[in-house]
């Protein structure tokens, strides 16, 4: 791992647990720790300015939503994925999108809207320069928004338990040109549906636009098997 791709500043100590929870949770996101990879302790702590402790405290959230595996003497990697996992957590959480599109529409602001609108140029201005990992940003920020206007904490801490098992394969598989475009006008139809708040519409199209997630990242997932 190279530790220069993270990132240099230290942590402020006024929400250490939480902000090294969401930095881990960033670097798998990104890529820059991989599934199976083992998590450098040692540099991490050096990189963040804290001591083991509280790393290991973080680390021990993420495997308490499966994006971590913690090892008796061992240490913790980045767990591991596989094609069968993929194929029973992505419909849970397909069914689990689209009941957030429908709740959303019945809660969403104004303003709300008006950010997602925003996220969303800036998403396709890094897909129009092919900037595959700050376009993944971008996008998971996108469902994020729109899991927090559905106003619904318990639908939010199912799917944040989910979600964490597939998070870095969710973001980081490369796509084809083709389907990556498909990406850009399913999200363009995310965006007319909110507008319109049609619940139905845009439940319709997160259900469909996982399921085409799917097929991508099973792909990617495949094609880094050994032959």
């Amino acid at each position: 791992m190279n530790v220069n791709l993270l990132t240099s500043d230290s942590i402020q100590r006024r929400s250490l647990h939480d902000e090294l929870t969401d930095r881990l949770r960033a670097l798998i996101t990104r890529g820059d720790l991989a599934p199976g990879e083992k998590v450098p302790e040692k540099e991490l702590c050096l990189q963040f300015g804290v001591s083991r402790t509280p790393l290991r405290e973080a680390l021990k959230v993420l495997a308490s939503e499966g994006i971590i595996t913690l090892r008796p003497n061992r240490g913790a990697t980045v767990t591991a994925l596989t094609v069968k996992e993929l194929e029973e957590v992505f419909p849970v959480m397909g069914a689990l999108e689209a009941l957030s599109g429908e709740i959303a529409c019945q809660h969403i602001t104004d303003r709300e809207v008006h950010a997602i609108h925003k996220l969303h140029e800036t998403m396709v201005g890094h897909w129009k320069k092919g900037e595959l990992q700050p376009y993944f940003r971008l996008n998971q920020k996108i469902h994020e928004a729109i899991l927090e206007a559905t106003r619904n904490d318990s639908l939010k801490s199912i799917y944040r338990s989910l979600s964490g098992r597939i998070l870095s394969a969710r973001y980081i598989a490369n796509m084809s040109p083709e389907r990556w475009a498909k990406a850009v006008e399913e999200h363009e139809a995310i965006l007319k549906a909110l507008d319109q708040r049609d619940g139905a519409k845009l439940s319709k199209i997160l259900k469909a636009h996982l399921a085409n997630k799917l097929s991508t990242v099973k792909d990617w997932l495949t094609a880094q098997l050994p032959r």
